[in-house]
């Protein structure tokens, strides 16, 4: 690896992150951005000086736009490039729109820098950098409805998250059980809870690898 670059909007991240690249790549020179319009500023200057950055780590949340995007632009105009998001998200809403977008690894920032390290420098081996969490999500999204453990659900919230998931309001939920809407709602958040989600479309994914409802 001979550039590396990093976007991230926190200076002490920026170093810290500098730094794990120094450790798994000691010749490494680093470029660093703290916006997503100045990222692109810094590739566009980098690919007039026919420079092009070998591995990339990109934060999500930025103060002018999301990370995604620039794993977008990279893709497109470096597609060697190496992107690899640092994140403190681990949920669905992030993991897979980034690994679309061309992400190829998937690191968390609550990870220490050893353990960082580590699993980057498995890239020289060809092993994807992923944090456990986010590598246990990606392969439970392939595994058939009868492997996966079942959330220790009571039947009436099975039945709440089988209507969230086929697109009843919570008005409509209510009226099919017999039950309020304040109810209904109370229900709703214990499912999310217990399924460790937090919106109606990871939900209707939950009940999906669960058997509940057809994809």
């Amino acid at each position: 690896m001979k550039l590396g670059f990093i976007l991230e909007d926190h200076a002490g991240a920026q170093d810290w992150l500098r730094d794990v690249l120094k450790e798994v790549f000691p010749e490494i020179s680093v470029t660093v951005a703290n916006r997503l319009t100045e990222a692109r500023d810094k590739l566009s200057h980098l690919q007039q000086a026919d420079l092009e950055p070998d591995i990339a780590l990109i934060d999500l949340s930025l103060p002018d736009g999301n990370g995604i995007d620039f794993i977008r632009d990279l893709r497109e105009a470096v597609p060697e490039c190496l992107c690899i998001v640092i994140t403190i998200h681990d949920d669905d809403r992030h993991v897979f729109p980034a690994l679309r977008a061309g992400a190829r690894g998937y690191l968390l920032k609550q990870q220490s820098q050893s353990e960082l390290a580590r699993r980057l420098a498995g890239i020289i081996d060809d092993e994807p950098p992923l944090s456990p969490s986010v590598a246990r999500r990606v392969l439970a999204t392939f595994a058939p409805p009868d492997t996966i453990a079942q959330p220790d659900l009571t039947p009436r919230e099975q039945e709440v998250l089988e209507l969230i998931a086929r697109g009843f309001t919570l008005a409509q939920v209510g009226q099919a059980l017999g039950i309020t809407r304040h109810t209904t709602a109370g229900y709703v958040k214990t499912v999310y809870r217990k399924l460790e989600v937090s919106s109606r479309a990871e939900a209707t994914r939950e009940a999906m690898r669960m058997g509940m409802i057809d994809s």
